[in-house]
């Protein structure tokens, strides 16, 4: 889609639709039109209920206040609607006049989300419609936002939702098309933007590293493992940030077969590698000043004869021993070995992304990102740039007695708790054992079990993949990077 802020009042912008936001239910805004017809149409204005006047060529989208999620929603619902149809432009006003370019961010992410759309396997595609949408500098309460900042608003959000995007299409990929070799040929791929380069590791190296848990979680697979690292490193960059992204292409659970029901969208379990991907993507179409790792452990969870197995005693690359009592739990075995090989290269911050609990879908809802670490302050920072991406999260705190329940008797840590309850923190403990003393407190764990992947719409978010992670990290990395220059 093409966007244009344009300095003029929204009445006097020739496009083919207008599309209009009923504040609180006040159709009595002069943006609003067509009072009657909506009453008659029994149109309410409650928040995301959308309505199409087609011989009126009026879009009416109901928004509950002018939160930026609201917004965001409300753009989706408009161009799913405009997408019916043939016109080829919309026009529509700005909301915020104190936060032009926080509007601006709002609107232009909704708009392409809702355009979203994964057809890579339909036999029968439809014609991808081109629209030209014309934001107005004339605001709600009629003063006029400041353009400079809506201008740049709508570079950055062309950017993230395209790098959001970029990770649903790798997730949507089924896994017969998408092994860890085509998640390693898509990492090589971004060396072509600038100040990014990217080393792929095969299993001679993980063998030759001590990765052995990494090695496990693979061995019944016939798609080898791929250990990947892209570097984003532009100069006078003042502080590193290391992403860990789990990219499981599939996981059937291994020889802890996952029920047949719990098979379907495992295709998922790489959205934390594809997360990882994106963010450094973004980033680097953003020109942040920050250096960004993505580190990605790429491997499938098979059956097999040669199949890891409930109790097996792996060896990490840290030394550290792991007594195997649930194959299943195979995201933190190669977490653990990726999460010590990233602080080999001294992160200023160290965050790792992974569709690791069904626990914390069931703890914080499936809409909801968990947020785990020691640092108080760094979860409240994170927090605080989610909300405005209008991702949601929710922190879950560490205490010493669920560390208990995942010791064991024959090696320094289970894999899994002895205990059904707390399931997505003691995960979360787990992975703490792999975190050396100096970067405990450098260190966040994101649990994106529950809204990574979607088997029903909501909000802006299609079926399927939604990107989970990219945006909020992207908007937390563009604020470090202003505090850097």
């Amino acid at each position: 889609m093409k966007y244009k802020i344009v300095q003029k009042s929204l009445n006097s912008i020739n496009c083919d639709v207008e599309i209009v936001f009923i504040l609180n239910k006040d159709f009595k805004h002069k943006w609003v039109k067509h009072e009657d017809i909506l009453k008659q149409m029994n149109f309410k204005g409650d928040s995301e209920e959308a309505i199409f006047l087609a011989s009126e060529k009026y879009i009416y989208v109901g928004i509950e206040s002018l939160e930026l999620d609201e917004l965001r929603t409300a753009s989706a619902k408009a161009i799913k609607l405009l997408k019916k149809t043939n016109y080829k432009s919309a026009k529509i006003g700005l909301y915020i006049n104190k936060c032009s370019k926080k509007a601006v961010i709002a609107l232009i992410e909704g708009f392409e989300f809702g355009n979203y759309e994964f057809d890579k396997y339909k036999s029968k595609k439809e014609d991808k419609k081109s629209f030209e949408i014309s934001i107005s500098s004339q605001t709600y309460d009629d003063k006029e936002a400041q353009i400079d900042k809506a201008k740049i608003g709508l570079e950055f959000a062309l950017i993230t939702s395209e790098a959001t995007n970029f990770a649903k299409d790798i997730v949507n990929l089924a896994p017969a098309d998408y092994t860890p070799i085509e998640m390693a040929e898509d990492a090589k791929k971004l060396e072509k933007l600038e100040n990014v380069t990217c080393t792929i590791y095969d299993e001679t190296y993980l063998k030759e590293n001590n990765m052995n848990a990494f090695l496990a979680v693979n061995r019944a697979s016939v798609h080898p493992p791929r250990l990947i690292h892209v570097v984003y490193k532009p100069e006078n960059a003042k502080k590193r940030v290391i992403f860990v992204g789990k990219g499981l292409t599939y996981d059937s659970g291994g020889l802890s077969l996952k029920p047949s029901d719990y098979m379907v969208s495992m295709k998922s379990d790489k959205s934390g590698g594809a997360a990882a991907l994106a963010i450094l993507k973004g980033a680097a179409n953003l020109g942040l000043c920050v250096e960004i790792h993505a580190i990605i452990g790429a491997t499938e969870n098979m059956i097999g004869g040669n199949a890891y197995k409930p109790d097996d005693i792996l060896v990490a690359k840290n030394g550290k021993t792991i007594e195997v009592r649930n194959t299943d739990a195979e995201g933190r075995l190669v977490l653990a070995d990726c999460l010590c090989y990233a602080q080999e290269f001294k992160p200023d911050l160290l965050i790792d992304i992974a569709t690791l609990t069904g626990a914390c879908a069931v703890g914080v809802g499936e809409y909801t990102t968990g947020v785990m670490g020691y640092n108080d302050e760094l979860q409240k920072s994170l927090s605080k740039f989610a909300n405005m991406s209008g991702e949601l999260v929710n922190p879950l705190k560490f205490n010493k007695y669920l560390k208990k329940l995942i010791k064991s008797n024959i090696a320094d840590i289970s894999n899994v708790s002895s205990s059904r309850y707390g399931g997505a923190i003691t995960a979360g403990l787990f992975l703490d054992s792999f975190i050396e003393d100096e970067y405990k407190d450098k260190w966040l764990h994101l649990d994106i079990a529950g809204p990574a992947y979607l088997e029903k719409e909501w909000g802006y978010n299609s079926f399927g993949a939604t990107g989970a992670s990219v945006r909020m990290n992207l908007y937390w990395l563009n604020k470090m990077s202003r505090e850097e220059k």
